[in-house]
């Protein structure tokens, strides 16, 4: 997914992705370092740009998001350390999850009316960095009922995060 990112005088295309790639190469640029927090996922908000913004986030094994959508938002996520596993919905007559593993180095960038859950199946932390544009304003949670994806809440910026 790309978006306009303005560098002095001169519009660019860049890629969500691309930009998550970045802050995930540099880790002692970050603000602060990945914390773990064993109740609930932990996340920073590492940059806010005009076009997008650039979370940290960390996951103990075990932890994970419900099925969510990004209010609108394109996105991207790199893992930085560790393996999650993003399930994604298909399907709109009938609602099917297809599963995707991602190990440190690895991302996906996704569209503005993509579904998905993170988890950390594994047995080791992950961290990860991603990347919304435009900035989150709200989020959709889901759940599948009678093979359909049904809304559940939306969580809105500034509010719930």
């Amino acid at each position: 997914m790309t978006g306009t990112v303005t560098v002095g005088r001169t519009a660019q295309r860049t890629s969500l992705l691309d930009v998550a790639r970045r802050f995930a190469a540099a880790p002692d640029d970050w603000a602060v370092a990945p914390r773990f927090n064993p109740r609930e996922r932990w996340y920073y908000r590492l940059s806010q740009e005009p076009d997008y913004e650039v979370w940290l986030l960390t996951w103990l094994p075990g932890q994970h998001t419900d099925l969510h959508d990004h209010g609108g938002s394109a996105g991207a996520f790199v893992v930085v350390s560790g393996v999650l596993t993003e399930q994604t919905v298909s399907g709109e007559a009938r609602a099917a999850v297809v599963e995707q593993t991602l190990r440190a180095g690895q991302g996906r960038g996704f569209g503005s009316n993509h579904v998905h859950r993170i988890l950390n199946h594994g047995r080791v932390p992950a961290v990860s960095v991603h990347v919304y544009g435009p900035a989150l304003q709200s989020m959709t949670r889901y759940h599948i009922s009678e093979n359909r994806l049904k809304v559940s809440s939306v969580d809105r910026a500034g509010v719930q995060w």
